[in-house]
């Protein structure tokens, strides 16, 4: 089957910088609801079977325009949401944000038995994004639309795809509406497609002076992280 496999647009959360992970998050800007129109225009071409959405009204939001547009209702699916901040939730100060990117960056250096303080390992973020994945591809589906979210996509696809040499390092940004496409099952592996680190509908949708502390994973601390 094919994933595509889409970080969520622009949130208030995202301009503040503040690790915005719990249920309900924050909703879309003005941009991030233009970011969401312009992908469903991007994916127009697509093939898709099913969209899928995090807990998160701002999955919920990006995917709208796609789903409507396809006459396809969008499924909630628990395991979809983004690395637990825990302890540093709704915090915007350095050591907050050096904390969650530290921690996701040993996670993908392989140290899954480390904690996000006050919140999940490694090993129960993957067992978790690992139930949806295949909950996604026991449906049956020939291709399924995943909104998600910036940190747990790139942990995600980072572990459990096959290498490819076109892929940009984990801590690469991926911006609101990023795109990764993957073809595969859970249980045969996943072959990526395409990456596509910046926004589907267009460059001109991002917005550089945003602090967004889930878009990158830079384990000094010092660029973006959800």
């Amino acid at each position: 089957m094919r994933l595509l496999l889409m970080r969520h647009g622009q949130t208030h959360g995202n301009v503040s910088g503040e690790l915005d992970t719990a249920h309900p998050g924050l909703d879309l800007t003005d941009l991030g609801r233009a970011q969401a129109e312009a992908a469903a225009t991007a994916l127009a071409d697509e093939r898709i079977d099913a969209v899928y959405v995090s807990s998160r009204v701002r999955t919920h939001q990006t995917a709208a325009p796609t789903a409507l547009a396809r006459g396809l209702r969008p499924v909630e699916l628990d395991g979809l949401e983004e690395v637990q901040a825990g302890d540093f939730e709704m915090r915007k100060d350095h050591d907050a944000v050096a904390g969650y990117i530290e921690t996701v960056a040993a996670w993908l250096e392989g140290d899954l038995e480390r904690r996000m303080p006050g919140s999940e390992t490694g090993a129960e973020f993957l067992a978790r994004f690992d139930a949806a994945v295949r909950t996604i591809a026991d449906a049956g589906h020939s291709c399924a639309l995943v909104v998600s979210h910036g940190a747990a996509l790139r942990t995600w696809v980072s572990t459990r795809m096959t290498p490819h040499p076109d892929a940009p390092p984990a801590t690469q940004p991926l911006h609101n509406t990023a795109l990764v496409v993957l073809d595969g099952d859970p249980d045969t592996g996943w072959e990526m497609v395409s990456w596509q680190g910046h926004p589907v509908g267009g460059d001109l949708l991002e917005d550089p002076t945003a602090e967004d502390p889930t878009g990158d994973l830079d384990a000094d601390g010092d660029g973006e992280v959800g």
